[in-house]
């Protein structure tokens, strides 16, 4: 009897267009026999539809609470410090944390480029306790990875930084990592670059899914400059809850940011937003209400982070970018 039904579902499958058979259509099939089926062993036709992440399903309105990246005072923050390097710094991830208190933000972003040389379990229990006495969230971390890269020491180097940064991560009670996917080596096509990267990502969401932390794939430029490349890179995604888009609002500089921002915003799981665009290149002020409509309509749930890039003073110049973002979410 279960041979039968298992056939028969077989058949159902084949006279399906192939486009429109999904996971979802699986888990909606209700045959009693289907957890015998994996989906290694169904029709090759099958395949493509049930190997790709799809957007994001969320419950509820949407619902923005607000971050800040470190990355926002790149040019005062030390990098791959020593202790004895700290005692000359400008400002330290501490004074950052502080900071984002200071002005109501509910969580802080805090980027890999910024933390001791050597890491320790001890120094990242102290960040911990001191977001958590301060009522902050930590609400991710990020890391400039490159998967593109070919076999060899540099590629597994990236691939470890990932994997212990997933456990970081998970130490700091971080839900996601900010990755990136890199860039096509010289000499090399597009498609093999690709195919790299998406093995990386779909290697490190093994474990990432063992951690309980999210990795977000950036639009970066690289192989991910248009909505395009990013939407080729997602279809090669295991399908995984673990997975998404970090959007960031001012990466695309293309004719018109905004219309590209909306086709990646559906697999949105973190979201940055700049105070500058740059369509076609050419920086201009952001149209905030804009950009978080695009999130807003693409029923975004989750951490809207200000990662500010403009020339002006970051400790002057981003209180006033924190109230303006918290009026348009709230």
């Amino acid at each position: 009897m279960l041979h039968n039904l298992m056939r028969e579902h077989a058949n159902g499958l084949d006279q399906m267009p192939a486009n429109e058979i999904t996971r979802r259509d699986l888990l909606r099939a209700g045959v009693a026999g289907l957890s015998a089926i994996s989906l290694g062993t169904m029709l090759p036709h099958t395949r493509p539809s049930a190997s790709a992440a799809e957007p994001v399903t969320r419950n509820g309105k949407p619902h923005m609470k607000l971050s800040l990246a470190a990355y926002s005072f790149s040019r005062v923050l030390p990098r791959s410090w020593t202790p004895d390097q700290l005692a000359d710094a400008k400002y330290t991830l501490e004074k950052f944390i502080d900071f984002c208190a200071e002005h109501d933000c509910d969580g802080c972003e805090l980027t890999a480029y910024y933390f001791p040389k050597t890491i320790t379990n001890d120094y990242l229990m102290s960040l911990k306790e001191r977001t958590f006495r301060l009522g902050l969230d930590i609400s991710g971390t990020a890391i400039g990875n490159d998967f593109c890269l070919p076999e060899g020491e540099a590629r597994q180097k990236n691939l470890l930084m990932c994997r212990e940064w997933i456990d970081h991560s998970a130490t700091l009670g971080a839900p996601v990592i900010r990755i990136f996917a890199g860039n096509v080596p010289k000499g090399e096509s597009e498609d093999a670059a690709r195919e790299r990267c998406i093995d990386g990502i779909n290697q490190s969401l093994e474990y990432a899914a063992t951690k309980g932390v999210c990795l977000a794939l950036e639009n970066h430029g690289g192989i991910t400059a248009t909505p395009e490349q990013m939407l080729k890179i997602i279809a090669g995604i295991k399908p995984s809850p673990w997975f998404g888009v970090n959007f960031d609002g001012g990466n695309f500089r293309t004719d018109d940011p905004y219309r590209d921002l909306a086709k990646i915003a559906p697999y949105a799981i973190n979201a940055q937003i700049k105070v500058e665009v740059a369509p076609n290149g050419k920086a201009e002020p952001t149209d905030l209400p804009r950009a978080v409509k695009i999130l807003k309509d693409a029923n975004y749930r989750g951490f809207l982070v200000l990662e500010y890039e403009a020339k002006e003073d970051p400790l002057t110049t981003i209180p006033g970018h924190l109230k303006r973002l918290r009026e348009l979410i709230d």
